[in-house]
Protein backbone atom coordinates (compact mmCIF):
# COMPACT_ATOMS: atom_id res chain seq x y z
CA UNK A 1 0.00 0.00 0.00
CA UNK A 2 1.04 3.31 -1.09
CA UNK A 3 0.24 6.62 1.03
CA UNK A 4 -0.27 9.99 -0.94
CA UNK A 5 -1.20 13.31 0.53
CA UNK A 6 -2.42 16.86 -1.00
CA UNK A 7 -2.54 19.83 1.51
CA UNK A 8 -3.35 23.36 0.48
CA UNK A 9 -3.61 26.07 2.34
CA UNK A 10 -5.17 29.92 1.40
CA UNK A 11 -4.64 32.84 3.04
CA UNK A 12 -4.60 35.55 0.83
CA UNK A 13 -7.63 36.45 -1.17
CA UNK A 14 -7.15 38.96 -3.46
CA UNK A 15 -10.30 41.04 -4.43
CA UNK A 16 -12.33 40.18 -1.23
CA UNK A 17 -12.20 41.74 2.36
CA UNK A 18 -11.75 37.84 3.33
CA UNK A 19 -7.63 37.08 3.96
CA UNK A 20 -6.88 34.49 6.60
CA UNK A 21 -4.12 34.14 8.66
CA UNK A 22 -3.52 30.30 9.78
CA UNK A 23 -4.17 28.49 6.22
CA UNK A 24 -0.65 28.62 5.47
CA UNK A 25 0.74 27.41 8.92
CA UNK A 26 -2.48 24.50 8.68
CA UNK A 27 -0.85 23.24 5.62
CA UNK A 28 2.42 23.15 6.67
CA UNK A 29 1.49 21.34 9.85
CA UNK A 30 -0.76 18.71 8.19
CA UNK A 31 2.15 18.24 5.68
CA UNK A 32 4.75 17.25 9.17
CA UNK A 33 2.91 15.07 10.06
CA UNK A 34 1.69 12.87 7.45
CA UNK A 35 4.90 13.16 5.80
CA UNK A 36 6.29 11.73 9.24
CA UNK A 37 3.45 9.05 8.36
CA UNK A 38 5.35 8.01 5.55
CA UNK A 39 3.14 9.85 3.08
CA UNK A 40 4.34 11.45 -0.18
CA UNK A 41 3.24 14.84 0.27
CA UNK A 42 2.36 17.97 -1.95
CA UNK A 43 1.67 21.46 -1.05
CA UNK A 44 -0.55 23.91 -2.83
CA UNK A 45 -0.36 27.40 -0.75
CA UNK A 46 -2.15 30.86 -1.71
CA UNK A 47 -1.43 32.10 -5.14
CA UNK A 48 -0.35 28.29 -6.46
CA UNK A 49 -3.83 27.36 -5.33
CA UNK A 50 -5.89 28.53 -8.20
CA UNK A 51 -8.92 26.37 -9.18
CA UNK A 52 -7.20 25.38 -12.20
CA UNK A 53 -4.21 23.86 -10.20
CA UNK A 54 -6.51 22.44 -7.24
CA UNK A 55 -8.57 20.41 -10.14
CA UNK A 56 -5.09 19.63 -11.54
CA UNK A 57 -3.59 18.47 -8.28
CA UNK A 58 -6.74 16.76 -7.14
CA UNK A 59 -7.00 14.66 -10.28
CA UNK A 60 -3.21 13.75 -10.12
CA UNK A 61 -2.84 12.39 -6.72
CA UNK A 62 -5.95 10.49 -7.08
CA UNK A 63 -5.15 9.34 -10.29
CA UNK A 64 -1.48 8.51 -9.34
CA UNK A 65 -3.44 5.78 -6.51
CA UNK A 66 -3.85 2.26 -7.24
CA UNK A 67 -6.50 -0.05 -5.42
CA UNK A 68 -5.50 -0.24 -1.60
CA UNK A 69 -3.29 2.69 -1.37
CA UNK A 70 -4.61 5.54 0.81
CA UNK A 71 -5.20 9.47 -0.20
CA UNK A 72 -5.63 12.05 2.29
CA UNK A 73 -6.22 15.85 0.97
CA UNK A 74 -6.13 18.37 3.59
CA UNK A 75 -8.14 21.60 2.85
CA UNK A 76 -7.86 25.46 4.92
CA UNK A 77 -9.26 28.30 3.00
CA UNK A 78 -12.66 29.65 2.92
CA UNK A 79 -16.01 27.82 2.08
CA UNK A 80 -18.80 29.40 0.36
CA UNK A 81 -21.67 28.59 -1.60
CA UNK A 82 -23.44 29.70 -5.01
CA UNK A 83 -26.91 28.96 -6.73
CA UNK A 84 -27.65 25.46 -7.84
CA UNK A 85 -28.15 25.61 -11.71
CA UNK A 86 -28.24 21.74 -12.48
CA UNK A 87 -31.11 21.55 -10.00
CA UNK A 88 -29.63 18.58 -8.43
CA UNK A 89 -29.65 20.64 -5.03
CA UNK A 90 -32.64 20.74 -2.54
CA UNK A 91 -31.69 23.62 -1.28
CA UNK A 92 -30.91 25.65 -4.54
CA UNK A 93 -27.40 25.97 -3.37
CA UNK A 94 -24.24 24.50 -4.78
CA UNK A 95 -21.42 24.42 -2.34
CA UNK A 96 -17.84 25.30 -2.99
CA UNK A 97 -14.20 25.85 -1.54
CA UNK A 98 -12.41 29.35 -2.31
CA UNK A 99 -9.71 29.29 -4.19
CA UNK A 100 -7.00 31.77 -4.58
CA UNK A 101 -8.73 33.27 -7.49
CA UNK A 102 -11.76 33.30 -5.96
CA UNK A 103 -12.64 37.08 -7.05
CA UNK A 104 -12.75 36.12 -10.83
CA UNK A 105 -15.60 33.68 -10.06
CA UNK A 106 -13.50 30.79 -9.64
CA UNK A 107 -15.29 28.25 -7.32
CA UNK A 108 -14.83 24.80 -6.72
CA UNK A 109 -17.95 23.82 -6.36
CA UNK A 110 -19.17 20.22 -4.79
CA UNK A 111 -20.34 18.80 -8.35
CA UNK A 112 -16.69 19.02 -9.72
CA UNK A 113 -15.10 17.79 -6.09
CA UNK A 114 -17.43 14.74 -6.44
CA UNK A 115 -16.20 14.00 -10.47
CA UNK A 116 -12.99 14.24 -9.46
CA UNK A 117 -13.23 11.68 -6.60
CA UNK A 118 -15.57 9.85 -9.39
CA UNK A 119 -12.06 8.98 -11.81
CA UNK A 120 -9.93 7.17 -9.11
CA UNK A 121 -9.62 3.59 -9.44
CA UNK A 122 -11.50 1.11 -7.17
CA UNK A 123 -10.24 0.57 -3.69
CA UNK A 124 -8.47 3.73 -3.12
CA UNK A 125 -9.29 4.69 0.40
CA UNK A 126 -9.67 8.55 0.58
CA UNK A 127 -10.00 11.02 3.90
CA UNK A 128 -10.70 14.77 3.35
CA UNK A 129 -9.99 16.64 5.99
CA UNK A 130 -11.38 20.37 5.51
CA UNK A 131 -10.84 23.29 8.37
CA UNK A 132 -12.83 25.43 6.18
CA UNK A 133 -16.75 27.28 6.19
CA UNK A 134 -19.80 27.29 8.10
CA UNK A 135 -22.36 29.28 13.89
CA UNK A 136 -23.99 27.84 16.39
CA UNK A 137 -23.06 27.78 20.30
CA UNK A 138 -21.67 25.39 22.76
CA UNK A 139 -20.09 26.44 26.11
CA UNK A 140 -17.62 23.52 27.07
CA UNK A 141 -13.79 22.48 25.86
CA UNK A 142 -10.47 23.63 27.04
CA UNK A 143 -9.29 26.99 25.65
CA UNK A 144 -6.31 26.68 27.75
CA UNK A 145 -4.07 27.15 24.38
CA UNK A 146 -6.43 29.64 22.87
CA UNK A 147 -4.83 33.79 22.43
CA UNK A 148 -7.02 36.49 24.20
CA UNK A 149 -8.24 37.52 20.66
CA UNK A 150 -11.56 37.17 18.74
CA UNK A 151 -11.07 34.55 15.88
CA UNK A 152 -12.45 35.00 12.20
CA UNK A 153 -14.80 32.92 10.13
CA UNK A 154 -13.71 30.40 7.27
CA UNK A 155 -16.80 31.43 5.50
CA UNK A 156 -16.67 33.77 2.59
CA UNK A 157 -20.51 34.77 1.93
CA UNK A 158 -20.89 34.94 -2.45
CA UNK A 159 -22.02 38.68 -2.01
CA UNK A 160 -17.99 39.52 -1.58
CA UNK A 161 -16.72 37.67 -4.28
CA UNK A 162 -19.88 37.16 -6.92
CA UNK A 163 -21.94 39.80 -8.98
CA UNK A 164 -24.97 40.68 -6.80
CA UNK A 165 -27.22 40.08 -9.57
CA UNK A 166 -26.54 36.55 -9.11
CA UNK A 167 -27.70 36.37 -5.86
CA UNK A 168 -31.38 37.22 -6.31
CA UNK A 169 -33.33 36.19 -4.09
CA UNK A 170 -30.91 33.69 -2.04
CA UNK A 171 -30.30 33.90 1.24
CA UNK A 172 -26.88 33.63 2.78
CA UNK A 173 -26.76 30.64 4.39
CA UNK A 174 -23.70 28.14 4.89
CA UNK A 175 -24.02 24.78 4.22
CA UNK A 176 -22.02 21.24 3.44
CA UNK A 177 -19.45 20.99 1.20
CA UNK A 178 -18.71 17.50 0.09
CA UNK A 179 -20.72 15.23 -1.52
CA UNK A 180 -18.10 13.38 -3.77
CA UNK A 181 -17.30 10.89 -1.28
CA UNK A 182 -18.73 7.56 -0.87
CA UNK A 183 -20.49 6.99 2.36
CA UNK A 184 -19.58 3.22 2.07
CA UNK A 185 -16.33 1.60 1.80
CA UNK A 186 -13.08 3.40 3.40
CA UNK A 187 -14.01 6.95 2.48
CA UNK A 188 -13.89 9.76 5.45
CA UNK A 189 -14.72 12.95 6.07
CA UNK A 190 -13.35 15.10 8.69
CA UNK A 191 -14.87 18.60 9.07
CA UNK A 192 -13.99 21.09 11.35
CA UNK A 193 -17.93 21.80 12.20
CA UNK A 194 -21.46 20.93 11.25
CA UNK A 195 -23.00 22.87 8.07
CA UNK A 196 -24.77 25.11 10.29
CA UNK A 197 -21.79 26.50 11.53
CA UNK A 198 -18.18 28.30 10.66
CA UNK A 199 -14.92 27.07 11.28
CA UNK A 200 -12.59 29.44 13.38
CA UNK A 201 -9.48 30.95 12.27
CA UNK A 202 -7.35 32.17 15.24
CA UNK A 203 -4.42 31.96 16.88
CA UNK A 204 -2.32 29.49 19.68
CA UNK A 205 0.76 31.00 21.29
CA UNK A 206 0.89 34.38 18.52
CA UNK A 207 0.92 31.48 16.12
CA UNK A 208 -2.28 31.48 13.27
CA UNK A 209 -3.89 28.45 13.00
CA UNK A 210 -7.28 27.11 12.39
CA UNK A 211 -9.07 25.96 15.52
CA UNK A 212 -10.01 22.56 13.72
CA UNK A 213 -6.12 21.79 12.55
CA UNK A 214 -4.97 23.02 15.62
CA UNK A 215 -6.57 20.62 18.18
CA UNK A 216 -6.83 17.61 15.87
CA UNK A 217 -3.07 17.75 15.46
CA UNK A 218 -2.87 18.14 19.33
CA UNK A 219 -5.14 15.36 19.46
CA UNK A 220 -3.62 13.32 17.41
CA UNK A 221 0.05 13.49 19.40
CA UNK A 222 -1.90 12.09 22.56
CA UNK A 223 -3.02 8.93 21.26
CA UNK A 224 -1.46 5.38 21.44
CA UNK A 225 0.18 3.49 18.18
CA UNK A 226 -2.77 1.93 16.10
CA UNK A 227 -5.44 4.26 17.06
CA UNK A 228 -8.73 4.53 15.40
CA UNK A 229 -9.96 7.46 13.26
CA UNK A 230 -13.11 6.96 15.85
CA UNK A 231 -10.89 7.59 18.85
CA UNK A 232 -8.96 10.46 17.08
CA UNK A 233 -12.13 12.19 16.80
CA UNK A 234 -13.30 11.38 20.25
CA UNK A 235 -10.09 12.81 21.33
CA UNK A 236 -10.74 15.81 19.69
CA UNK A 237 -13.82 16.45 21.01
CA UNK A 238 -12.39 17.39 24.62
CA UNK A 239 -11.66 20.76 22.93
CA UNK A 240 -14.28 21.69 20.54
CA UNK A 241 -16.84 23.10 21.00
CA UNK A 242 -15.63 25.76 23.38
CA UNK A 243 -16.91 29.11 24.93
CA UNK A 244 -15.28 31.28 22.19
CA UNK A 245 -15.03 28.52 19.52
CA UNK A 246 -18.50 27.30 18.93
CA UNK A 247 -17.56 24.56 16.34
CA UNK A 248 -18.76 21.03 16.43
CA UNK A 249 -16.64 18.93 14.07
CA UNK A 250 -17.76 16.04 12.31
CA UNK A 251 -16.44 12.92 10.90
CA UNK A 252 -18.80 11.18 8.30
CA UNK A 253 -18.28 7.74 7.10
CA UNK A 254 -18.97 4.04 7.04
CA UNK A 255 -17.87 2.28 10.62
CA UNK A 256 -14.93 -0.15 8.57
CA UNK A 257 -13.31 3.68 7.98
CA UNK A 258 -13.59 5.30 11.32
CA UNK A 259 -12.05 1.95 12.89
CA UNK A 260 -8.91 2.05 10.64
CA UNK A 261 -5.94 3.55 11.97
CA UNK A 262 -5.55 6.87 12.25
CA UNK A 263 -3.69 8.26 8.91
CA UNK A 264 -2.15 5.33 7.49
Amino acid sequence: MRRHALCIGINDYPGTDGDLAGCINDAHDWSALLAERGFGVRRLLDAEATKAAMVQAIGDVLAGAAGGDAVIITYSGHGTWLPDTSGDEPDGRDEALCPHDIADGQALVDDEIAALFGQRASGVNVVLISDSCHSGSVIRGDESDLDPQLPRARFLPPSSWMDSRALAGQVARPRALFGGLSRTGGDLLLAGCQDTEFSWDTRFGGRPNGAFTFYALKSFRTLLPGASYQQWFRAISHYLPSTRLPQNPQMLGARSARSREALS
